[in-house]
């Protein structure tokens, strides 16, 4: 059965859930064409280009087996579709955002009867229901940022990655409602049907992403320092020592480190008397 992958059909998921596919050996043909539909060379996938927020309907209905988008809009849509794995990437958070010079500190103290823009509107208002607000909600596709300042709403709810966008339009970050990143989803009959397969297209594209955040570490260090080397570097089953034709005083030692550690691990092994150290990128880690 040729399984049946959706994603974004354009932004900055679309782009890096391609990238992903393509660094897990998953080439798409004529992918950059962003045709609505292509299949994946040499493996029974199929890709279909779709609108991100429309992707957890698709799923939904099997009109798709298997989703990449966002978890904001998954929730949004309070649609039943099983969510595998998250992906580590595409962070945000869908927060209430208010005027600066607004003197209020917390949702609770808000006042009722605001008008409070924004393009989730299933979760905006569950939110200030639990709350015991009484707001009115303004539906908007995008730009709610600008709402404020031209008097169609009073406050806002909105996806925010860094803030900059919010405080270049004079808005403060008073709640945050859900964290939101990239996920899988897939449709329930589709995954319980045919796990395995579904499960070795997810395999591959976590390899991908685990590996991005690591580093592989090698050096000739003498074997007085081994015993330092196992504790400094655990590694995922502890470092892979071996000998060196020719020479009984040192061996190498190669270990997969993070990717922030990578500073601190070289200057350790330099004081350890280590040579030779190299420090390679990951394209994939299976674990």
């Amino acid at each position: 059965m040729t399984l049946r992958l959706a994603i974004p059909n354009k932004g900055r998921l679309s782009e890096r859930s391609i990238e992903i596919l393509k660094l897990a050996g998953l080439e798409i043909e004529n992918g950059d064409e962003r045709r609505l539909y292509a299949n994946v060379k040499r493996q029974d996938l199929a890709v279909m280009f779709l609108r991100a927020q429309d992707i957890v309907k698709f799923v939904h209905k099997g009109a798709v087996d298997v989703g990449i988008t966002g978890l904001d809009l998954v929730l949004e849509s309070g649609l039943d579709v099983v969510i595998p794995y998250e992906l580590n990437f595409g962070r945000c958070r869908l927060s209430v955002a208010v005027p600066e010079n607004m003197d209020v500190s917390r949702p609770e103290d808000l006042p009722d009867g605001l008008v409070v823009a924004t393009s989730f509107p299933n979760m905006t208002r569950k939110y200030f229901e639990k709350l015991g607000k009484k707001v009115e909600i303004a539906s908007i596709a995008g730009a709610a940022e600008i709402t404020p300042h031209l008097g169609v709403a009073d406050i806002i709810v909105d996806l925010v990655s860094s803030g900059s966008t919010l405080k270049m339009n004079h808005l403060k970050e008073l709640a945050v409602i859900a964290e939101s990143q990239a996920v899988v989803i897939a449709n329930r009959k589709a995954y319980d049907s045919h796990e395995q397969q579904v499960q070795e297209i997810i395999s591959a594209m976590l390899s991908v992403t685990e590996a991005e955040n690591k580093k592989y570490l090698m050096a000739d260090v003498p074997k007085s320092s081994l015993d330092e080397v196992k504790r400094t570097f655990p590694g995922i089953a502890g470092p892979t020592i071996m000998n060196i034709i020719g020479r009984d005083d040192v061996v190498a030692v190669h270990v997969v480190i993070s990717k922030s550690d990578a500073f601190d691990a070289i200057n350790k092994l330099k004081r350890m008397g280590a040579t030779g150290i190299l420090l390679v990128p990951i394209d994939r880690m299976v674990p």
